[in-house]
């Protein structure tokens, strides 16, 4: 049997009895071909091991197959868990289209002449056909320099107007007041939500789901953070309130970092959480099933997430006419465990 490197078009062709230009439509127009040539077509292609001579096809069709991402800031001793997943599944949808992720570092707090010169670079050397942003903000200098640029992308994190509306997003409103609706489900009355300090989209949508779903707690809700979210001064804080007359009997917080404040403050007053005091956090990353009791979080559909970028992405490069309009919103999943036992 011939390998990879060896199998051309032609011997394809031979294997399964058609043209070479059956064998070009199997694998560039399969809706011209009838399902049963195709079928024959893609036997023999499986078969043989035959890998089509990519940089050919790019000088035919302009397109690279290769999709850029500017992956965010991180520190390697301590890696974000989320944002590590969601490239694993973005390298797994770009994957399954036939298309590669070209990963390179352009951070937007350096400012918009250091974003443009790193976008601008890969633009102009012709390596990719578009983009895929993940963390994205309203006013993310990335946006304006693709935007003024004219070049496609799509966008983890919704983009202000004015600008392409081609994004994907949680909903991040509806999931946070879905664990509200958990809690009061359970039987709380008195529910305290555990703030983030940092001004980012995504955490003004989980507040605003709080105060929406816990208006109509019995006894009420309320919020409490600090600066910086130190977690020293955040636990005392959330510590004072649980040796206080009117304590809560359940913490939602922003994020699965600031519920691991909470339970440290939970365990400081003297109480046990799930049984004393019920909590919940955002974004589901492993270190919820670690806790002790395992955390009740709101889980992100990464590769959903991944999936619709890809497609979109691809949508814009290869019919910019046919590019969204609006954004597409995803629902979080919430996952119960032992932190919200029902009362």
């Amino acid at each position: 049997m011939m390998t990879a490197r060896q199998v051309t078009i032609e011997d394809v062709a031979h294997a399964a009895g058609v043209s070479r230009q059956t064998v070009s439509n199997a694998l560039n127009a399969p809706h011209r071909l009838r399902a049963t040539t195709l079928a024959r077509v893609t036997a023999a292609i499986d078969e043989l091991g035959y890998q089509p001579d990519q940089s050919a096809r790019s000088l035919r069709t302009g397109t690279r197959k290769i999709i850029g991402y500017p992956a965010p800031a991180d520190n390697p001793a301590d890696p974000n868990p989320l944002m590590g997943g969601f490239l694993q599944a973005l390298v797994t949808a770009a994957d399954a289209v036939g298309h590669r992720i070209l990963v390179f570092r352009s951070d937007p707090q350096q400012g918009a002449g250091a974003v443009a010169r790193s976008f601008n670079g890969l633009i102009a050397a012709r390596q990719i056909d578009g983009f895929v942003l993940s963390d994205v903000v309203h006013d993310d200098p990335r946006v304006d320099v693709l935007t003024e640029a004219g070049f496609p992308f799509a966008a983890f994190g919704r983009t202000a107007p004015g600008r392409p509306q081609n994004w994907v997003d949680i909903d991040s409103t509806a999931a946070t007041a879905a664990l509200v609706g958990l809690l009061l489900d359970q039987g709380h009355r008195r529910i305290c939500y555990l703030n983030s300090a940092a001004s980012l989209p995504w955490l003004a949508d989980r507040r605003a789901g709080f105060l929406q779903a816990a208006a109509t707690a019995p006894d009420g809700a309320f919020e409490v953070g600090v600066p910086d979210d130190d977690p020293a001064a955040l636990s005392h804080a959330v510590q004072r309130l649980l040796t206080g007359p009117d304590r809560p009997t359940a913490l939602v917080c922003a994020s699965d970092w600031l519920a691991l404040t909470a339970y440290q403050a939970v365990r400081a007053a003297g109480l046990a959480v799930g049984d004393d005091v019920a909590v919940t956090g955002f974004n589901d990353i492993p270190l919820c099933t670690l806790l002790q009791p395992a955390l009740t979080s709101a889980r992100l559909p990464l590769a959903a997430i991944a999936r619709a970028l890809v497609d979109r992405l691809i949508t814009a490069v290869e019919d910019p006419a046919a590019a969204p309009a609006s954004g597409l919103l995803l629902p979080a999943e919430p996952v119960v465990r032992d932190s919200t036992p029902g009362r």
